[in-house]
């Protein structure tokens, strides 16, 4: 095979986008919000959510309402506890610390950070 033919075909194969593995930037307060809690309340559901398999195994019950911090790259900083009605401290403890390490599919721009706050209801 010639060189030329060789560097089109590296070209043309260069070009190709690659976009598997990327997450979808959300630049808007209200959907970030709308999107992270959906992705949490899906990981409470039975009988395969990672959080409900969590909650599961640690027998972790009571209300706990946290402040989320989550910033550009779809990762929580930050999770304050708000409220917690009936839930002991190891467990309100290992929850916020399930919570702390959730990566979400998405990623905000460069440098924001948004907070919201989330009651998990484990009755």
């Amino acid at each position: 095979m010639s060189m030329k033919k060789l560097f089109l075909i590296f070209l043309l194969l260069s070009s190709i986008p690659v976009n598997a593995d990327k997450k979808p930037l959300i630049e808007d307060y209200d959907e970030v919000v709308a999107t992270a809690k959906t992705a949490i309340q899906k990981s409470i559901e039975a009988p395969e959510g990672e959080l409900y398999l969590f909650v599961q195994e640690n027998k972790i019950s009571g209300r706990f309402e946290f402040e989320l911090t989550i910033h550009e790259k779809g990762l929580v900083a930050t999770v304050f506890v708000k409220s917690n009605e009936g839930g002991s401290i190891q467990s309100q403890n290992k929850l916020k610390d399930f919570v702390k390490n959730i990566k979400f599919d998405f990623k905000m721009p460069k440098g924001k950070s948004y907070k919201f706050s989330y009651l998990f209801n484990f009755s």
